[in-house]
């Protein structure tokens, strides 16, 4: 979860002023956190209420008004059009959406499961209160499971066999770089953060990975940066900076789901 944090606020700055390299500065005066990390938050903190959930349908209600709540807060930190419509008219019926944000906001679900089939089962109850849509789902869904077999100590393979049961990933960083540009939907940049983690090295190449692409970088960075969060780890140098970017608010949600289920 931290990672999509340290993902969205190091890609903030070049969500519209896109940088196709791998060379730049981390964290910067222009980096702020965007909606990638309060609707992550958002579902943290409906997660940290519970030890288990059996009853999906009661936590989708708790988690719409938990959605509400929290980011309506926020209210121009970046949201999509028609999701910001649905927050601050306090809608509770999804809109068929396969925006990216149903994956750029699931990674809590991967370190609350405690099963993947329940993972993915909650993933998809993130998911379908706003992007009912197949993709929207296959997006959550897929993210949460690789976090999942991520964090419960999988191999790089094994995620990727994962992944391909939901995506087709048939390039590389390199013959995409060039010409990949802006795309706000799950299977336009779902598989590309998932690559970024693939050809990775450590947490920090993920991220520099993900930005180097350019699209929407700070999603793609927050999605492919809870991936690799569970999988390699993060300093806390790196975690703390991160942390700093957000308000006393953000900074105690995230805090306590962490002491909860990531210690």
């Amino acid at each position: 979860m931290t990672g999509a944090i340290i993902g969205d606020v190091v890609g903030s700055r070049f969500e519209f002023d896109n940088f196709k390299s791998k060379d730049f500065e981390m964290f910067h005066t222009e980096c702020d956190f965007t909606d990638d990390s309060v609707m992550t938050l958002a579902i943290a903190k409906a997660l940290t209420q519970h030890e288990t959930i059996t009853d999906y349908e009661t936590f989708k209600t708790e988690l719409v008004e938990v959605m509400h709540e929290v980011g309506k807060r926020y209210p121009q930190c970046g949201y999509g059009g028609r999701f910001l419509k649905w927050m601050m008219y306090d809608c509770t019926e999804p809109y068929n959406s396969y925006g990216n944000g149903s994956a750029m906001r699931v990674s809590p679900v991967g370190w609350f499961a405690k099963s993947l089939s329940e993972c993915e089962e909650l993933a998809q109850t993130t998911a379908v209160v706003t992007h009912n849509h197949p993709e929207g789902i296959k997006g959550a869904v897929s993210v949460a499971g690789a976090v999942y077999l991520a964090r419960t100590g999988h191999t790089m393979d094994e995620i990727k066999e994962y992944v391909s049961k939901f995506y087709t990933i048939d390039f590389t960083l390199d013959e995409i770089r060039e010409d990949y540009d802006f795309y706000e939907i799950c299977q336009k940049s779902v598989p590309q953060a998932f690559e970024a983690f693939f050809e990775s090295t450590s947490f920090e190449d993920t991220i520099r990975n993900a930005i180097s692409i350019g699209g929407d970088s700070d999603t793609i960075a927050a999605i492919a940066g809870s991936i690799a969060e569970a999988y390699y780890g993060v300093n806390e140098d790196m975690k703390e900076t991160a942390l700093s970017y957000l308000d006393d608010y953000l900074l105690e949600i995230a805090e306590n789901f962490i002491e909860k289920f990531m210690k």
